[in-house]
């Protein structure tokens, strides 16, 4: 796998700010355009509005809160996932790369001053309390969400374990908001889960991608193997609901499965921000079918696994379309403690689609029977596209889509006649050996 140069990657994880993929620079480099000439008509302009704000507001603004809420403003406008990290923010973040974190378990983003539902993590107080991707949070407590940076609202839904929070929500084909009084927990991610479905065919579901994902999936699959008398006739990868995570994460789990070429690369504008990964020769199945089970709540990372695998023939892709974030942020350190979260990349996949905003399309297309049933609409589905100044593709127009500590549950696959795209998975696994056996006989 490629190096990544001044690079280390940070996982972003969650009630944190967003999904996906993040860098952290850890030295900032110099940069070209560094010495562009200032804009001096915009920033007079700039200089009089603080101004005027600090001598004629009805209440006096504090300078570093008037300069810190400018800063705020002016990644806020840029797309929903950047942001100015303050101190505390910045060192949450790095906290939560241990995949270990206190709060309420849910991956959220704002959406026209309101806070989103991306995707409820397994196991967590969020999922149990019934959160669903793309709920509305209007309410923390008594006290609105509309006016609040998601860094605050953040805040607010972290907080001490054992302690509850209410969550007024409004989800689309209810006709009153709902509410959620959840109990905060301290978080332990247990990122990957396995168990045999039936004789010989594994199931694994990543909820998430953390540094040591790779490794942990590695180790299931050997046990799985183990439990099939050798080897397996073929694995159902679960991706759905999965958030994203850290970039090496998501490129070591596609290696796991692949033996050459490309898995991923980025393009931005400075040079360290192109980057490319490819596969080394090991394939951790030796060759047995895969299929990937996917929905609009997979993003970011999980869409990097979900293309490698689709654009190499090494999976069958089947669910829903995915979220649609295939940008890269870079968290870029201040000399206060502070850092930026900038989107600085988008990503592509082997044959160089970008999926930003348009999300991977499944090679067979199965929407959850238990959704189907209970929802005549598809608009209460969040992508990257609904986002408001998400960025757009850049290869095609974009077109939106018409507390203490909680302990794991057991790590026991779904049922299969309850789950009904897991078992449509695994009929897709049986019909491709079937051929399979057929074509060598």
């Amino acid at each position: 796998m490629n190096t990544i140069g001044r690079y280390t990657l940070v996982l972003i994880i969650g009630v944190f700010v967003g999904v996906g993929i993040t860098l952290e620079r850890t030295v900032l480099a110099e940069r070209p355009d560094a010495a562009a000439p200032l804009p001096l008509d915009e920033l007079k302009v700039f200089a009089e509005v603080f101004s005027k704000v600090k001598s004629d507001y009805v209440e006096e603004i504090d300078d570093k809160k008037l300069l810190e809420d400018a800063i705020h403003g002016m990644l806020a406008g840029l797309d929903p996932h950047s942001s100015y990290l303050d101190p505390e923010s910045f060192k949450e973040i790095r906290i939560g790369t241990e995949g270990k974190f206190g709060g309420l378990g849910i991956e959220v983003t704002m959406e026209n001053g309101f806070v989103k539902v991306v995707a409820p993590i397994d196991d967590t107080p969020a999922q149990r309390a019934g959160l669903k991707s793309g709920d509305l949070i209007t309410r923390l407590d008594d006290t609105p969400v509309k006016g609040m940076t998601l860094n605050d609202a953040v805040k607010k839904m972290r907080g001490k374990p054992e302690t509850d929070i209410k969550l007024t929500v409004v989800r689309e084909g209810e006709p009153q908001p709902l509410e959620f009084v959840i109990t905060r927990a301290v978080i332990r991610i247990t990122s990957v889960k396995s168990d045999m479905l039936e004789e010989g065919y594994g199931y694994l579901r990543v909820t998430q991608f953390q540094s040591a994902t790779a490794d942990s999936l590695r180790e299931a699959l050997n046990k799985l193997k183990k439990k099939a008398g050798g080897s397996l006739k073929g694995l159902v990868l679960d991706l759905r609901n999965n958030p994203g995570g850290v970039l090496n994460g998501a490129v070591a789990v596609s290696d796991a499965f692949l033996t050459k070429g490309v898995i991923v690369s980025t393009k931005g504008r400075v040079e360290d921000s192109r980057l490319k990964f490819t596969a080394t020769p090991a394939d951790y199945l030796d060759g047995s079918p895969i299929v990937v089970l996917v929905n609009e709540g997979s993003a970011s990372a999980s869409e990097i696994v979900a293309g490698a695998l689709q654009d190499h023939n090494r999976a069958v892709i089947m669910g829903t379309k995915t979220f649609g974030k295939g940008s890269v942020q870079t968290i870029l350190p201040m000399n206060n403690g502070a850092a930026l979260k900038i989107t600085t990349a988008r990503y592509y996949t082997p044959h160089d689609r970008s999926i930003q905003a348009s999300g991977i399309t499944p090679d067979v297309v199965v929407e959850d029977l238990k959704l189907a049933k209970n929802e005549t609409s598809q608009s209460s589905r969040i992508r990257e596209a609904d986002l408001a100044r998400h960025l757009t593709n850049d290869s095609e127009a974009d077109t939106p889509d018409p507390a203490t500590a909680e302990k794991p549950k057991p790590t026991i696959a779904p049922s299969v006649d309850e789950d009904f795209q897991v078992r449509e998975a695994l009929n897709v696994l049986k019909g491709v050996n079937i051929v399979r056996s057929q074509q060598s006989g």
